[in-house]
């Protein structure tokens, strides 16, 4: 096997890093596609996400294997930096590392978050514009589909996936559905602009929400994250207004006292919502909202605290899973290698056993010449003879091939019986 990675992830690069060498779609576009033109010998494959950059090369019909150095120079040229600045941010991964490596990133066990099932789709997608740009190939193929299928069997096998244990998820999925069976249908308010609303976004996105009004006292941020999920920005003093108008509220600005007290809730909100259902996410600390507002009619308020209790017990859970997690990452590592060994030495066996039919046949229809008086029964009997002889022989050094193919490489004894037996490709 001739397969290397470069790359960085959050383990051991920071975010600047990351987002100095990330490539948007269109750019590891011209990279696979620079790739293919100028190494038609090598595969590659680049991984790029808001946590890692990863790019994975193959050579599998070369004399040798992809060069590291190589691989850092296009990831650096194509984001124009030097290799001596971002080469020291890399990690180098080879052979069954890599793989290994690539089973655990795909079924999210190496994520920042345990289990956040957005990096399977990810590697999918990865996976797939390489093939359609065609700068992946047969060793490539074989190890991101069985990378994939490991992320599936870590899915359906496990719960690892099932509990949430970021702020925002726990705060849409564990409590957001507890009120409202659909988020297609309902307004979303959200209050600031920072990152918490940004990330909060993205789970309500996903659950449905469609067109978040945005409020915040910088009315060019708020424009920015109205503009990056397809909402619309409302000035500061519409506040009260939306909040009566609102299903959902996400609160996330830096305020040092509660934006909402108890009385504007009752005297400006209250009336016009006639008791609709409100469910409100305070993420700010200190408080957006007066904590006596989660005891009015129709009002349901979470502060950071409660999610954040519920984020650790869905952590908790969740590592619970993760050893049985691991013990299928091993199994499809071990399958895959066992494949991956018995590819190589498959043609080898072929030869092998040709080699040896050619002269059995020669022998047995030289044997059939001259004893003639020889009837049907008996050459079946000689041509059985002759099949057990050859399978005896067979049998030692394809035995020595299993042995050899479960404790590493089988590359060496291959090699030895080729030359032996003078088998041709």
């Amino acid at each position: 096997m001739k397969l290397r990675m470069v790359g960085c992830s959050h383990h051991g690069a920071d975010a600047s890093v990351r987002e100095r060498l990330a490539f948007s779609r269109d750019e590891a576009s011209a990279l696979l596609a620079d790739w293919r033109t100028h190494h038609p010998g090598i595969e590659a494959v680049l991984l790029s996400t808001c946590n890692r950059v990863e790019l994975y090369a193959a050579s599998p019909h070369s004399e040798l294997p992809p060069c590291t150095r190589l691989l850092t120079r296009r990831l650096a040229d194509a984001r124009h930096a030097s290799v001596e600045e971002v080469g020291r941010q890399l990690v180098t991964l080879k052979d069954e590392q890599a793989v290994s490596h690539l089973f655990r990133v795909a079924s999210s066990l190496d994520s920042m978050v345990l289990g956040e099932p957005q990096i399977t789709s990810q590697v999918r997608q990865a996976y797939e514009l390489a093939t359609e740009l065609g700068s992946a190939g047969p060793l490539s193929h074989d190890c991101f589909q069985a990378a994939l299928r490991t992320a599936k069997r870590v899915a359906s096998e496990t719960q690892v996936h099932r509990y949430r244990i970021s702020i925002a998820s726990v705060a849409i999925s564990d409590f957001g559905k507890q009120i409202f069976e659909r988020f297609d249908d309902k307004r979303v308010l959200v209050i600031g602009a920072g990152e918490m609303a940004d990330e909060t976004l993205r789970y309500l996105t996903d659950a449905g929400a469609r067109r978040p009004a945005i409020v915040n006292r910088n009315p060019q941020h708020a424009g920015e994250l109205a503009a990056a999920w397809g909402g619309e920005a409302r000035p500061w003093d519409a506040l009260f207004d939306e909040l009566v108008r609102a299903d959902i509220v996400v609160s996330t600005t830096g305020a040092s006292r509660p934006i909402v007290s108890l009385d504007a809730f009752r005297n400006r909100v209250a009336p016009g919502r006639k008791q609709r259902p409100l469910f409100v996410l305070d993420l700010a600390i200190p408080r957006d909202f007066d904590p006596a507002i989660g005891d009015q009619l129709g009002a349901y308020l979470y502060s950071i605290d409660d999610l954040q209790q519920a984020c650790a017990r869905n952590r908790q859970q969740r590592e619970r899973e993760l050893p049985a997690a691991e013990r299928i990452v091993a199994e499809e590592q071990q399958r895959f290698f066992a494949e991956a060994r018995h590819r190589v030495s498959a043609p080898v066996i072929a030869r092998l056993r040709a080699g040896l039919e050619a002269p059995k046949q020669t022998e047995l229809q030289r044997l059939f010449n001259k004893l003639p008086e020889l009837d049907q029964r008996q050459r079946e009997e000689v041509q059985r003879f002759a099949d057990r002889l050859v399978n005896k022989m067979l049998h030692p050094p394809m035995e020595s091939l299993r042995d050899e193919s479960q404790g590493g490489s089988p590359h060496g004894l291959l090699a030895a019986l080729s030359r032996l037996f003078q088998l041709r490709d």
